[in-house]
């Protein structure tokens, strides 16, 4: 195995233990890694990252199956709005240069490293019987549908997961407990980034032995995260992954930041 096979293999096991550590972590790694430790362009690596965090996603929901902590119905509710827009999103994602793209994101990233890391220190209020958890009026239909929606934009547009907005709107505003918040988003987010791939493979080819060497690695991740979730606490976990997401986004941003500076700069010379 050359260098580059296991590097490939070393970045999906650190994408799988996020995702199921967290729900969704990974998949706002995913993306820095394959551009910057990887080497791939920023347009594949948006639809090889929808691929990995889709793998994984499915990989996590079948181990947690008979937990009883994976809500089909709101998740296949939320996917249904969301394919649509993580295909309108992967349409546009050819449209926007690199630069721009990556400083969208990183942005994205501070937004959302802020979120859960707010979201660590959450105290479920209502119980499971008054939550959608349990009961899913109509209320929770529309609720589920607007999420959705947003949600699959950025699926499609950035090459991302989304569970770092799913977790924290299904515990926050479906009051959902936080374990079964993690466990549902994770089938949420394999469905979604279904629709995602789909817009990707209209214009990009992948390289799909990249792909498999990251899927083998994410899914070793994976069982590693799924390991970790029930023995350590929610709110070490997304704070420690919080940090670390806050510091690669911060880094990204000053990056982008100045390469397209210095391009707009040098097309305002010319």
């Amino acid at each position: 195995m050359d260098a580059h096979s296991a590097l490939a293999i070393g970045s999906g096991i650190f994408i799988g233990l996020m995702l199921g550590a967290t729900g969704g972590g990974g998949s706002l790694l995913a993306i820095p890694i394959l551009v910057y430790v990887l080497g791939v362009k920023v347009q594949p690596a948006s639809a090889i990252s929808l691929v990995v965090v889709a793998g994984s996603a499915l990989l996590g929901v079948y181990q947690r199956r008979k937990s009883g902590e994976v809500r089909v119905k709101a998740a296949l509710i939320f996917s249904a709005t969301g394919w649509v827009g993580a295909w309108v999103g992967a349409s546009g994602h050819r449209f926007i240069r690199e630069e721009v793209i990556l400083l969208l994101f990183s942005l994205l990233v501070i937004v959302a490293a802020w979120q859960m890391w707010r979201q660590s220190d959450y105290k479920r209020e209502h119980s499971l019987e008054e939550s959608c958890a349990e009961r899913f009026p109509r209320s929770c239909w529309i609720k589920v549908s607007l999420i959705g929606v947003v949600v699959g934009l950025m699926t499609g547009f950035f090459g991302v997961g989304g569970g770092f907005v799913i977790v924290p709107a299904l515990a926050l505003v479906l009051g959902f407990p936080m374990r079964m918040a993690v466990s549902t988003s994770l089938l949420i987010i394999a469905l979604v980034a279904i629709g995602g791939i789909a817009g990707h493979l209209q214009t990009e080819r992948l390289d799909w032995p990249l792909v498999g060497l990251l899927l083998l690695g994410s899914a070793v991740g994976m069982t590693g995260g799924s390991w970790a979730v029930q023995r350590v606490s929610s709110a070490t976990l997304t704070k420690s992954f919080a940090a670390v997401v806050f510091v690669v986004a911060m880094v990204m941003l000053i990056h982008n930041g100045m390469k397209l500076r210095a391009l707009l700069g040098g097309e305002g010379a010319l």
